[in-house]
């Protein structure tokens, strides 16, 4: 997926779900100067979890892609969690999120549940039907 901003994104929430090998608390100690002085330093450790890489793996087909039946009318959806995960790292919550090509809703859905506003394009009346269902569904327009 592409993550488009004009100039330096504002918002990077970086997913942090990668367990790490050497997790550990920091550590502080002494180092001797060159004028015979002592130096006190502290050093930051490793948390339990890590950013995620920029591979991303997700369980797709049907009963792992959407949390719901309608989106399967549409044929070609893709993972919720994949449409969750890039909104939560590149927004915060109340901005605006925008979906060029909307098909059966994953973006708005996913959008609306984590408190984000969303716009949608989408040309085929057929997928706008399918995505005002998903919506209607939770009650969110």
């Amino acid at each position: 997926m592409f993550v488009f901003s004009k100039g330096q994104p504002k918002t990077i929430n970086l997913i942090k779900d990668r367990k790490n090998k050497e997790s550990r608390k920091g550590d502080s100690g002494t180092k001797r100067l060159p004028d015979g002085s002592l130096y006190q330093h502290n050093r930051g450790g490793y948390e339990d979890y890590g950013r995620r890489t920029n591979v991303w793996e997700y369980m797709i087909g049907n009963g792992h892609s959407a949390s719901d039946k309608i989106a399967y009318q549409h044929p070609a959806i893709f993972p919720e969690k994949l449409a969750r995960d890039h909104i939560l790292s590149w927004s915060n919550k109340g901005e605006l999120i925008y979906d060029p090509f909307m098909g059966s809703g994953t973006v708005a859905l996913m959008a609306k549940l984590n408190n984000r506003d969303y716009i949608g394009s989408e040309i085929n009346k057929e997928y706008c039907e399918i995505a005002k269902v998903r919506l209607n569904k939770y009650n969110l327009k």
